[in-house]
């Protein structure tokens, strides 16, 4: 009852000081030196809490219970910092902090700033970051995914650590953990590749991984318990999830074995994205941020209360300094730590446009292929203005940043909204220049009817690596469950020639094409739309469907191989795609036909026609004189054709002149 009272107390007079308070107040700090600077001779711990009157440092032998062995009283510093100098080799040692503000003291809490915590994040650990590479660790670097290493040469496969080996048929020994990503050579129990040396034989350039920072939602001191969530519900920002470690309790070995997965990706020449989610956090109120500082990191509405435009309870204000500068330094840190290849942005709509241009400025500088990319929407209403925030509508405003397009997803298999709804690869009429604006890469193209565009009545992007062409991801249905919900009559021969012409408008079309692990032999998640916590039976990718549907994985890894060795499509300004791509505008309903002038492209391929056929029926077009081959199509086989071609139902093809 005691610590109800308090907690209520403390909560009551940080309820006061924001009504005391704006934040235009509080003095940013310009140091780069905030949280544990580390060496052997001595360790310095630096936070930020301008509304504080005092500050203690608790330092703890272990990184769960028992009590601190000493407190230390910090002293206050420049532009509200606090801060205090120990003496000697701390490493091993783990601490919290703790403010007063109001005659109140805060909850104690880890370092905002940590780079290594106790087993589930509550407090922080002194770490000697050098000691956790692995052997050739300083000669790892980000391979290179084409010649150019342009964003358009990208195809992400965007994948969940855990759900990659955790099936007993995986062939792997490390399930669920970092290690089971290092594997190579594994095969199912179908004598198939699996995990990593699957990936690497599809032929994808970018892994992007769901998020891998410490998590808030997994119990890290139960490993022996059976535990899932997606992690999108942030703890510490800047470390490693420990229950993808084979040793939660020592964050050293979490942040070792990442590297290793790390490493063992760019030995097979791929690259990889982090997830990240700094729009919001798992509990505002019990968050470090707002116990050190209340009120500033986070948005509110009129009524003082947290504002949601993520739908989790709360939003963070990364218009403010101190915000902007905390995402910022987080991700050059992931960057230059982990090598990190690219960053995904949860929720990117909530974010200022001013941030997010200069997170991409700075990452540029140190990698200038590093892939940025993320959601231009949000989950809610903002306070911040519209014109401010990294929406898809402002993607042209975007420095060197893609955003999703939502409108080819589901002009390809319907809304996400209706489970019921078909899109133009399960059959539904109209949807036809939806998927031609995905085609274009959501660029002003003046065959491209807007106002019969599902969502987005104007052209948004600045170039085709503005934006991230797909037809699923983790959230909503899976495409073969979304498939198989719209589509209840369609037989199983029917369904995969749906999926197979849904992935194969993903990977011909212009601007950055995006695979969810697993959709290339037709992965199912048995029917459940939001699978964020549903368990290993569903999540877990089943490697024995690899063999079942060979034929469908080979036809995407042909599509990848294709998309690889041809600059057709891969263009990068939208005043080629204007001048180079020609829609037919006699092609019937349910139909796409174009060509590709691929001599102005340089491409080896001088002249290409893309043909998609939605409907049920087969379909003959007419091709340009000349002799073409088929690189795509019914039969799969190269041979030279004239005049008439039939393409058939639900199905694609491509044909080229050399």
């Amino acid at each position: 009852m005691k610590k109800h009272f308090f907690i209520l107390l403390f909560f009551v007079a940080m309820q006061h000081l924001q009504a005391q308070y704006t934040t235009e107040n509080y003095p940013a700090y310009k140091g780069k030196d905030l949280g544990l600077t580390y060496s052997k001779a001595s360790s310095t711990f630096k936070i930020w809490s301008p509304p504080a009157s005092a500050a203690e440092l608790l330092l703890y032998k272990n990184g769960d219970g028992g009590t601190a062995f000493k407190t230390i009283e910090l002293t206050q510093g420049a532009n509200g910092s606090w801060q205090t100098k120990l003496s000697g080799d701390l490493k091993g040692t783990y601490y919290t902090f703790r403010v007063k503000i109001m005659e109140s003291w805060s909850n104690e809490v880890a370092d905002p700033y940590a780079k290594a915590v106790g087993v589930n994040g509550q407090r922080a650990m002194v770490i000697d970051l050098k000691s956790t590479n692995p052997a050739g660790w300083a000669k790892d670097k980000s391979p290179s995914f084409s010649a150019n290493n342009k964003a358009t040469d990208a195809v992400i496969y965007e994948l969940h650590i855990r759900d990659a080996s955790i099936n007993k048929n995986a062939g792997i020994v490390h399930k669920g953990k970092y290690l089971g990503l290092t594997e190579k050579g594994t095969k199912s129990n179908e004598g198939l590749l699996s995990g990593l040396s699957h990936i690497k034989e599809l032929g994808v350039t970018h892994i992007h991984l769901l998020p891998f920072f410490d998590y808030n939602s997994v119990d890290e001191s139960k490993p022996e318990k059976a535990q899932y969530n997606w992690g999108y519900d942030p703890l510490n920002y800047n470390v490693p999830e420990g229950s993808y470690s084979t040793d939660p309790f020592n964050c050293a070995t979490r942040i070792n074995e990442l590297k290793q997965m790390i490493a063992a990706f760019h030995k097979s020449g791929l690259r990889v994205v982090m997830d990240v989610v700094y729009n919001h956090v798992a509990d505002a109120g019990s968050s470090n941020f707002n116990q050190l500082v209340p009120g500033y990191y986070f948005r509110h509405k009129k009524d003082g209360g947290f504002s949601d435009a993520t739908a989790c309870g709360n939003e963070v204000a990364s218009e403010l300094p101190m915000m902007r500068k905390f995402i910022l330094e987080s991700v050059l840190y992931w960057a230059k730590e982990y090598h990190m290849d690219g960053f995904r942005f949860d929720l990117m709509g909530v974010h200022d446009i001013k941030t997010m241009n200069l997170i991409s400025a700075e990452l540029h500088k140190i990698n200038p292929s590093i892939l940025l990319y993320g959601e231009g929407w949000t989950a809610g209403a903002s306070p911040l203005p519209d014109s401010l925030r990294a929406l898809k509508k402002n993607a042209h405003l975007l420095k060197g940043i893609a955003v999703f397009s939502d409108d080819v997803r589901d002009g390809i298999k319907g809304t996400v909204f209706d489970l019921k709804d078909k899109g133009f690869a399960s059959g539904k009429a109209a949807m036809e220049e939806s998927v031609k604006f995905g085609i274009v890469a959501a660029s002003n193209h003046p065959q491209v009817d807007m106002e019969k565009v599902n969502y987005s009545k104007k052209a948004y992007s600045s170039a085709p690596w503005n934006v991230i062409t797909y037809c699923e991801c983790h959230d909503n249905n899976v495409l073969w469950d979304r498939l198989t919900m719209s589509c209840p009559d369609a037989g199983r021969e029917e369904l995969v020639k749906m999926q197979e012409l849904a992935l194969t408008i993903v990977l011909t079309s212009q601007g950055i094409p995006f695979l969810h692990a697993g959709t290339e032999f037709l992965r199912t998640k048995k029917g459940v739309e939001n699978s964020f916590n549903a368990g290993d039976s569903i999540n877990g990718i089943d490697w024995s469907l690899k063999k079942e549907n060979l034929t469908t994985n080979n036809y995407i890894k042909q599509l990848i191989q294709m998309r690889k060795a041809h600059p057709a499509f891969r263009m990068t300004s939208n005043e080629d795609i204007k001048k180079n791509i020609h829609f037919d505008e006699k092609a019937i309903k349910g139909t796409i036909v174009y060509s590709i002038n691929g001599a102005a492209l340089k491409d080896s391929w001088k002249k290409i026609v893309v043909a998609f056929n939605g409907n049920k029926k087969e379909h003959t077009i007419i091709l340009p004189t000349g002799n073409w081959k088929v690189a795509i199509g019914a039969d799969k086989k190269q041979q030279a054709v004239s005049g008439k071609f039939t393409v058939e139902g639900i199905s694609a093809a491509v044909f080229y002149q050399e």
